[in-house]
């Protein structure tokens, strides 16, 4: 314990308040962290709190004070009450008149283990800055010390430095810094290396089948191949957090560490373990694009509410991009195992109607109200800004390559906005975006924009693919049914329809998400036996099918459609020429 030591002033901080938290965690398995927040030399008659109501990398409003309780203000030393009020969701009000020294303690329930939010239990506790901390308007630029109070043989890991070698106080230079540097705390396992000549270390925590150093062996090559896109590394130290979960999947960016869980038994298989070093690359990748390469819109956080942007299929779609370019030019995977991926992103982008529907800057702008909301009807009115960002930066590389002879490349456009944006972390806004991606490609791209980002024009998948001699080829079942077009799940014994599909057979006829399937033309048949019954019919047939739509029974004529892919493969054509291998080779290995 060090308190007396922390907030000891400096000369050069007499006149400032100073900004004080511990975090205890008593008795981890009520979930609940206890926080207290010291604020020293206050001068005014009011204090204003207030908790974030999203974070950065995370483009939802979470209200993470629903998981706030107990909250007291108190007079230090005496600890005498003072009055407050909460003025809004997020939003305190504290009467401090002739008071300079403040309490504040309450405490916080933590048992969502995702990336994003707070979990504590009896092997450890996780917590994002931004749903465990208050800031004070106006204080935001200010130094934060937080002392972490862990029970008996627990250990602490952060990316934020620390005071003094002895006992876990660490300090952070601004709320920004807080909130961009999670915690965990707990029994888990740490290992230490060395990549692109400078410290970096894996804490892992959960049981699975993980080997760790194989692990290492790989992030150091996902490492030293970003690195080398960039010109070396924008830090001193980096940390990378790992949750192992039953089934849950995701990552969070930091400008110095980030955190993934994913599934403990998702090592072993081959292609599990590939999808475990993109989400690496991927989370890595945004330490330059999104971190530091950021719009306009986000260089200053407003922690209160939305922070739009038309530019994520920028942030997320290159760095998607490039989360499964860096494992191939890390000699991770091979051209084959690149190429297969390719055609499962193709394949999802192509099965989701959605695509006719929401641009791709709407979708980005509208990131706060849908991508993380989704509904049955999702697939239908919505497209991922990851996904068709993606896909979008991976025909920009191949125009630009074309256009350059292989000179210049999305590399250079990521290059470009690193030493314009990047390095100073100015913000960037759409227009020089997409200037910059103009000069590198030595082409107007208004009609490319116009189209593929603002508009809903198809992607042109086989005219570029031609040049780098792949085709794309539609995959059918060896015996192809006719389309339905509906998802079914079995629910409890209940067999639920989980999406219709836009324009579908089903969808013309009047069927809904969340109908109960029950017979075709009169004979009662499960999920799993879907597509096996729709083999007995063709395409143009009228056939009966019966459903519980809410609780009435409902029968309806549908007329099915024409069979449709199974999925979409990227293949190489027959007899390329030179100038295809060579295309080709440049793009997929270029070092």
């Amino acid at each position: 314990m060090t308190e007396a030591t922390a907030l000891k002033p400096t000369e050069k901080r007499q006149n400032k308040p100073r900004l004080f938290y511990q975090v205890e965690m008593p008795q981890p398995t009520s979930h609940l962290f206890e926080v207290t927040l010291n604020i020293t030399q206050w001068q005014g008659s009011t204090l204003n709190l207030k908790m974030p109501v999203w974070t950065p990398g995370s483009y939802l409003v979470r209200e993470y004070t629903r998981h706030l309780q107990d909250f007291i203000a108190l007079e230090s030393p005496t600890e005498k009450p003072l009055f407050f009020q909460k003025v809004s969701k997020n939003h305190w009000r504290i009467q401090t008149e002739k008071i300079s020294d403040i309490i504040v303690r309450y405490r916080i329930f933590a048992n969502e283990l995702t990336v994003r939010t707070n979990h504590l239990d009896n092997s450890h506790g996780y917590f994002n800055g931004a749903a465990l901390f208050f800031y004070i308007p106006t204080l935001e630029k200010e130094p934060i010390q937080v002392e972490i109070m862990p029970p008996d043989g627990w250990q602490v890991a952060t990316a934020l430095p620390k005071v003094s070698k002895t006992d876990y106080l660490y300090q952070a230079e601004d709320f920004d810094t807080l909130v961009d540097s999670p915690f965990e705390i707990g029994l888990h396992q740490s290992y230490q290396f060395t990549a692109h000549n400078k410290p970096h270390q894996w804490v892992i925590w959960g049981e699975g089948n993980i080997n760790p150093q194989k692990v290492i062996e790989d992030t150091q090559k996902i490492i030293e191949a970003e690195a080398s896109l960039f010109g070396g590394l924008p830090y001193e130290h980096y940390l990378f957090l790992l949750h192992l979960s039953g089934s849950g999947y995701g990552g969070l960016e930091h400008k110095t560490s980030c955190t993934l869980n994913y599934p403990r038994l998702g090592f072993r298989d081959k292609d599990k373990y590939n999808r475990f070093l993109q989400l690496v690359a991927h989370e890595f990748f945004h330490l330059w694009n999104i971190k530091r390469i950021r719009p306009k819109a986000l260089e200053i956080f407003d922690y209160d509410q939305e922070n739009y942007t038309p530019s994520l299929w920028f942030l997320e779609g290159a760095t998607s991009y490039y989360d499964t370019l860096i494992p191939l030019r890390a000699d991770i995977y091979d051209q084959t195992f690149f190429l297969k991926n390719l055609g499962k992103e193709i394949t999802r982008f192509l099965q989701t109607p959605g695509r006719w529907v929401q641009p791709l800057s709407e979708s980005s702008f509208d990131a706060w109200i849908k991508l993380y909301r989704r509904d049955a009807d999702s697939d239908n009115c919505q497209m991922s800004y990851y996904l068709k960002g993606e896909l979008v930066c991976l025909l920009l590389d191949l125009l630009i390559r074309l256009n350059t002879n292989h000179l210049q490349s999305f590399d250079t456009v990521m290059q470009v906005m690193w030493q314009q944006f990047g390095k100073a972390e100015i913000g960037f806004t759409p227009e020089q975006l997409q200037q910059t991606i103009e000069i590198v490609a030595h082409q107007d791209l208004s009609d490319f924009f116009d189209n593929y980002i603002h508009g809903l024009t198809e992607l042109p998948f086989e005219q570029y693919f031609e040049s780098f001699g792949l085709r794309l080829k539609p995959i059918f079942d060896l015996e192809p049914y006719p389309e339905l077009g509906i998802k079914v799940q079995s629910e409890n014994g209940r067999e639920m329809i989980k999406f219709v599909g836009m324009n579908s057979p089903a969808s013309l006829a009047g069927i809904n998400a969340e109908d109960e399937l029950l017979a075709i033309n009169g004979i009662r048949l499960s999920a799993d036996q879907l597509n096996e019954r729709l083999k007995d019919y063709q395409a143009g047939d009228m056939i009966s099918i019966a459903v519980f739509h809410q609780d009435e029974l409902k029968t309806f004529s549908v007329r099915l459609g024409e069979p449709q892919p199974r999925c979409y493969e990227v293949i190489a054509i027959a007899n390329p020429s030179k100038r295809q291998k060579h295309n080709l080779v440049t793009w997929l290995k270029p070092n």
